[in-house]
């Protein structure tokens, strides 16, 4: 019998399309939208919208300004301090205990998931770029069997976004760190310490970029 896949509530699907939005940096921190105008944009009901902004609100990715408006928060510099910190910590560990659970499937995942990182390099789609790097990351952590460490990644990354997606339209997508390669190639040689130590770099890199952003 063939599998179906169960349809996702409103509520869920706003939740999710929202949440991309703020991963891929479609809306700028500081950038004020009105709840009637996400209403417009995710072409949803009341409803969900205000639900997706209820849980993205107790998630930190957004705050509430006040006469039904929200924005995405504006990072200081000892809050970028703390998030390089917290990322340096978690997802180089969390890549290490990947290397000897990960099987095949998602290492040719990976790898698929990387041509499509720098397909969007190639053409400057800022956008698809932080999608797809989101998408390898998130697939290399899942694979280390820890999912509340994952999810604590993932809750990092999410406020992350908007910052990336402002060094990225200022400096150009082809200069964003790309370190998928070497730890890719550590993990078809299964080594641990290699893609421990590829995935830091690709983070600092991040936070490198994001610093130099600020300089300007």
């Amino acid at each position: 019998m063939d599998s179906i896949t169960p349809k996702l509530p409103a509520h869920e699907t706003v939740y999710r399309t929202l949440r991309d939005m703020i991963l891929c940096g479609e809306l700028e921190p500081g950038q004020a939208v009105t709840i009637q105008g996400l209403i417009g944009k995710l072409g949803a009901g009341m409803t969900p919208v205000r639900e997706a902004i209820r849980r993205l609100t107790a998630e930190h990715a957004l705050e509430f300004l006040g006469n039904r408006r929200v924005c995405l928060p504006v990072l200081t510099t000892p809050q970028i301090d703390e998030l390089e910190f917290a990322r340096i910590a978690l997802e180089p560990q969390l890549a290490y205990w990947a290397t000897s659970r990960i099987g095949q499937a998602d290492i040719d995942a990976l790898g698929a998931i990387d041509d499509a990182v720098n397909a969007a390099m190639d053409r400057g789609d800022v956008r698809a770029y932080l999608f797809h790097n989101h998408e390898f990351h998130a697939r290399l952590y899942a694979a280390s069997g820890a999912r509340i460490l994952a999810t604590v990644a993932d809750g990092l990354w999410l406020r992350m976004g908007p910052s990336l997606r402002v060094m990225g339209g200022r400096f150009g997508s082809n200069t964003l760190p790309d370190m998928h390669a070497k730890a890719r190639a550590a993990l078809a040689a299964r080594d641990a310490d290699g893609v421990r130590d590829a995935i830091r770099d690709d983070i600092q890199q991040g936070f490198d970029g994001i610093r130099a952003t600020l300089g300007r």
